[in-house]
């Protein structure tokens, strides 16, 4: 029922905004995660609670990954999984930034199923159901159908340039970059942008939403070596990820050599 399931992520990932923009501009506390893993606030931790409330209390038999909830390898058994970033681009929103994002999405068999990327102060909602193609509030949108990687438009971190990952070179494209993972994925889906990379390993909460988004807009979208993502793994990374149009996307496979490092 991705229809259904739409409707309940989308009407959660409003009121996650409405938590979040309460506490924005306000000095969130924030803590340190262990490991390098980045910084949490108290916001995160709000929007986490009520949607695992609001979610797991409206489908009680699926399964939970959240980034800021304790992984219970019990998902493993279960066929649908809420996989959640309650707020992606945590630096962004302590800084007062808008491009930070929720996102939200329902896997099945390890595929997606429903999706919602929600930008609160950009009053930007996008949202997909298998098969019913994609939306930005309430809009269809499509995936940029650009023919060649040269001169495209590109949104990836400034590491992903760096000469050891092009053997031929590195591509002659227009950079730019959002702090948010799920927006980037978001902004090529929409057509605003022809492509997204990461080589990074990539955590599932991070790109289960956007991917959905990805093909449902028609982009095509895989991890670093070209195979297809899936989710609700053991250990919840996929190996970084590629979007962008048919043609775009084989550029970019291409132009790495089949040799994707991690940067």
């Amino acid at each position: 029922m991705p229809e259904a399931d739409l409707t309940l992520l989308e009407e959660a990932a409003r009121e996650a905004g409405r938590i979040a923009l309460g506490f924005a501009g306000r000095d969130p506390q924030t803590w340190d995660k262990p490991d390098g893993l980045g910084p949490v606030t108290e916001a995160d931790l709000a929007v986490n609670a009520m949607l695992e409330e609001r979610l797991r209390g409206a489908r009680p038999g699926y399964g939970w990954l959240s980034e800021e909830s304790v992984d219970d390898p019990e998902r493993l058994d279960r066929r649908q999984v809420f996989v959640i970033d309650p707020i992606d681009g945590t630096r962004s929103f302590i800084a007062g930034g808008e491009s930070w994002s929720h996102a939200l999405a329902v896997v099945e068999d390890g595929l997606v199923t429903a999706a919602v990327v929600y930008l609160p102060v950009k009053g930007k909602l996008y949202a997909a159901a298998r098969g019913q193609g994609a939306r930005l509030n309430g809009r269809p949108i499509r995936a940029s159908a650009r023919e060649t990687l040269s001169g495209a438009t590109m949104l990836a971190a400034k590491p992903t340039y760096d000469a050891r990952h092009w053997p031929g070179g590195v591509p002659p494209v227009t950079r730019a970059y959002r702090p948010s993972l799920a927006y980037r994925l978001a902004l090529v889906a929409e057509g605003r942008f022809d492509a997204m990379l990461t080589l990074r390993d990539s955590w599932e909460w991070d790109i289960a939403a956007g991917e959905l988004l990805l093909r449902e807009a028609g982009a095509s979208v895989s991890d670093r070596t070209g195979a297809a993502l899936r989710f609700n793994n053991p250990h919840p990374q996929v190996s970084g990820v590629l979007a962008a149009g048919a043609k775009v996307h084989e550029g970019l496979l291409s132009g790495l050599g089949g040799a994707a490092g991690r940067g």
